[in-house]
Order: structure tokens, then sequence, then C-alpha cells
């Protein structure tokens, strides 16, 4: 999805830093970007690190200028029972998915409110409006995106910045795939019979969404949890 994003950004006209924690693929990202005539750069960043996360900011001021958009969906995912949940997988759920989340936005909004304009999109999950068995971390953490999300709005919207988030639903990703691999999911032929449109989500069904809420066109949307799963009531 974040692939997706950087993509669609980049052909909307935007200089885009692509973050990610793998350095590869964050640079042939980029590099991809660059090669189709867009301005783009990688950054290596664990987001639970406020210091590799102010870094990036850093660098991404001093090559491409002001952080107008902000998109956060770096996540990670785990499928354990609830007693069997140890205290540092806790940890280390709520470290990316929510307090990456507040690393990564709170480090851009000051120029953001400098600027009197700015876009935040945060992605959470259907699994936090409707539950997900075995994942309670996970969904704990994506509700509490949602939570911080609205909160946001309420406070910055005086001075011209939206904050929205997309839940997605039954969106083929890498950390999907790895989930089915491991017996967490059930076949792609069987998610896919419980969602109304007939398919499985992409990459660039969430971009789409993403790209209208970072427009000029949304700015009267801020404050939305956005569901983007195809009619889905799939809860990953």
């Amino acid at each position: 999805m974040g692939l997706s994003i950087c993509e669609h950004l980049a052909r909307e006209g935007h200089a885009v830093a692509v973050v990610d924690l793998d350095q590869a693929k964050a640079q042939e990202a980029a590099d991809a970007i660059r090669e189709s005539g867009g301005k783009a750069i990688a950054c290596v960043v664990d987001v639970s690190d406020r210091e590799q996360v102010e870094d990036a900011v850093k660098q991404t001021q001093s090559d491409l200028g002001t952080v107008g958009i902000v998109v956060t969906s770096a996540g990670v995912a785990r499928s354990e029972p609830f007693v069997g949940i140890s205290l540092a997988s806790w940890n280390q759920v709520m470290a990316v998915n929510l307090t990456g989340t507040f690393n990564c936005v709170q480090t851009v909004v000051p120029g953001m409110i400098e600027a009197g304009w700015g876009r935040v999109v945060l992605i959470s999950s259907s699994s936090a409006q409707r539950g997900a068995p075995t994942m309670t971390h996970y969904a704990a953490s994506k509700g509490g995106v949602i939570a911080f999300g609205k909160t946001l709005a309420l406070e910055l919207a005086p001075q011209g910045i939206t904050v929205n988030n997309i839940a997605p639903s039954a969106i083929w990703t890498p950390m999907v795939e790895q989930q089915q691999s491991g017996g967490a999911l059930g076949s792609k032929e069987a998610l896919t019979r419980n969602i109304p449109v007939g398919r499985l989500g992409t990459g660039d069904d969430i971009a789409a969404a993403c790209t209208f809420l970072c427009s000029d066109g949304a700015s009267y949307v801020t404050g939305q949890t956005i569901s983007v799963n195809g009619g889905s009531f799939v809860g990953w």
C-alpha cells in the first residue's frame, strides 16, 4: 500500500520521500519514481525510533522542501491467541503501529502549521472497527490510530490541516500474504467469496483514496475514517 501511495502521489506532481525499514526496497521505489520523471528520495527508518524519524524529516526538508503531506502506512501484524501474547509482542506492535504514527505526524506538523496547509492520512484497519480474533494487539493499536486521527483533526482544522484515516480490508499485501502462509487466513478464493465486489483489493485502491484525501478537493473532509473494503465484512 505504501509503495502504491508513493507512486500515485508522485504522478500527481508531489516530491516523495519513500520511508521504509528495508533500505533496498525504499531505494528501489525511489529510483523507479525518478525513472518515471518524478522526484523522490529514500529514507531508511524504524518509525518506532523517534530520532530516526526526525533525521528522515530533516533529510526530506533539505532535499525536497517543507513536508506538506504525511501518510503513515508502516505497520506490523501478528496472529496470536490473547493469552499467548507476550508483553514484548504487545509493545512492539504498539511501538510501530501507534507510537510510530505519533512520531511521524508530530515531527512534521510544526512545518504544516507554519505553512497554513497540510494533509495527514493515517492507515488503520477494519480490524479496529470490527475486531479480529487472535489479533488483539493489532486491532487495539489500529483503534488507537483512529482515535488519534479524529482528535488531531479537531485540533488542527483551524490551521488549514486535515487529518483523515483509511481503514482497509481485504487488501492483498505482502503482510496479508505472510499471514495466509502462516495459516491465519484462508485461501484467496475463500477470502474473495466474502467480498461483495468480487475481488481482493490492491494497493492502488488504497492509493486512490489517499490521493483524494491529499488534494485541495478534500479540503472540507477531515476527521473521517474512509473504509476501503469492497463492501467486505472480513475482519482483516
